[in-house]
């Protein structure tokens, strides 16, 4: 299975959620690969310093990694074209969104989208509701 978790900006997400299935015990399992793509090198750099096992950065990297990827990990804007004050390309967008991988998608109200009905919670507990998430897609 492979997993991957797009970050930008310094990172703190991707880190958090790489964290969080580390403690899940995925990124031990043999089978289980993560992969942080980040779009700049510092959140790379954040994701990988985590327990990624491969990392890569910029807007080749995301569609590479999303044409054969079982698991997508990210805040909401990694579907939404420029956004993370343009960090996101409208490609990247475009890989995410046409990507077969289960899209695993953590509200994150810095893209300028709200999704209406989500409750208001610490962002420390989106990160853990996604990795529960993602370990139930993978055990069932």
């Amino acid at each position: 299975m492979k997993i991957v978790v797009i970050d930008g900006q310094g990172g703190a997400l991707g880190k958090s959620v790489i964290a969080a299935l580390r403690k899940k015990r995925m990124a031990e399992d043999e089978s289980c690969q993560i992969f942080a793509v980040g779009t700049n090198s510092v959140a790379t750099a954040a994701m990988l310093g985590a327990g990624a096992r491969h990392g890569a950065t910029g807007e080749n990297p995301v569609l590479v990694a999303c044409a054969d990827a079982d698991a997508i990990v990210g805040p909401i804007g990694i579907v939404v074209a420029n956004s993370m004050f343009g960090e996101i390309t409208p490609a990247m967008a475009k890989a995410v969104g046409e990507s077969r991988a289960k899209k695993f998608l953590i509200p994150v109200d810095k893209c300028n989208v709200a999704v209406v009905g989500t409750p208001a919670l610490p962002y420390s507990e989106f990160v853990k509701l996604a990795a529960d998430a993602v370990a139930a897609f993978f055990s069932a």
